[in-house]
């Protein structure tokens, strides 16, 4: 069965750290896999992504210097390290898979989505 599975949200105060994991099963062989997050009354945002062999990293300019992401092939599992939290970082965060190498910042071009996970930063 296909899923993606996140966790590692939470509650947090500006400028502390989470991490979020995403561990992805029965899915395809290979591919890119994207962060989103979507604000109350806002749309979905690409915040980072990754090719399947690592090699490309993409992160929106709001995150840039302040949120990784990783991952780990042997597990299949993803991760977004998000350090020097702001509450304009509240959201629910989506992991998302592609089947390519290609990594992309579009939402509507990611094919699997997890449940989300809740982020919340306290001023």
């Amino acid at each position: 069965q296909v899923q993606l599975v996140e966790s590692g949200g939470g509650l947090v105060q500006a400028g502390g750290s989470l991490r979020l994991s995403c561990v992805v099963s029965g899915v395809f062989s290979s591919y890119a896999t994207g962060w989103f997050r979507q604000a109350p009354g806002k749309e979905r945002e690409f915040v980072a992504g990754v090719s399947w062999n690592g090699g490309r990293t993409i992160y929106a300019d709001p995150v840039k210097g302040r949120f990784t992401i990783s991952r780990d092939n042997a597990q299949n599992t993803r991760y977004l390290q998000m350090n020097s939290l702001k509450p304009e970082d509240t959201a629910v965060y989506y992991c998302a898979v592609r089947r390519t190498n290609v990594v992309v910042t579009t939402p509507a071009q990611y094919e699997l989505w997890g449940q989300g996970t809740q982020v919340t930063v306290s001023s």
